[in-house]
């Protein structure tokens, strides 16, 4: 037996305003994708805005339907269309919000595991690492270099 271990790095920050403009700004339209969100059922709503090397910025927001669980994170709504609408464009940094309508949510919520795995994709596709900042409605906000910390035994084309 051996053992194997991979290690995951954070940086944190405390505010908004430890970020760059140009970062701060994504976040901020994470935000305003946020209060977007259709989320009655989970009552938990999360918004995603993505920066592409054309200078574009995408935005996404969860989508829920009675049909629970058939909806759609909010990354990957944005992930995808920006896929859709500009193909050849590489994924720079992703910023992501999330919030509870129920009570604040101060600390960073990553992306759950299914969209772990769509961000993993594009930068397999792309073949260069996407920065992730996310955050909760207030408090710290958490960058990963690229989507290979959060998801470090990642499933991709080369195991079909």
């Amino acid at each position: 037996m051996k053992e194997i271990r991979k290690e995951s790095v954070l940086y944190m920050y405390q505010s908004l305003d430890e970020l760059s403009l140009a970062v701060s700004n994504l976040m901020e339209r994470a935000v305003e994708a946020r209060k977007r969100a259709y989320a009655p059922y989970s009552k938990f709503q999360v918004g995603a805005a993505l920066l592409l090397d054309n200078n574009e910025v995408i935005t996404g927001s969860n989508q829920e339907n009675a049909s629970y669980p058939s909806g759609l994170c909010a990354e990957r709504t944005a992930i995808y269309y920006a896929g859709s609408q500009y193909p050849n464009a590489k994924i720079l940094k992703m910023a992501i919000s999330a919030g509870a309508s129920e009570k604040q949510t101060t600390k960073p919520i990553p992306p759950c595991g299914a969209c772990r795995q769509s961000i993993a994709e594009y930068e397999l596709k792309q073949e260069s690492p996407i920065e992730i900042f996310f955050m909760g409605e207030t408090g710290e906000i958490a960058k990963s270099n690229s989507l290979s910390n959060l998801l470090p035994f990642v499933f991709d084309k080369s195991e079909l």
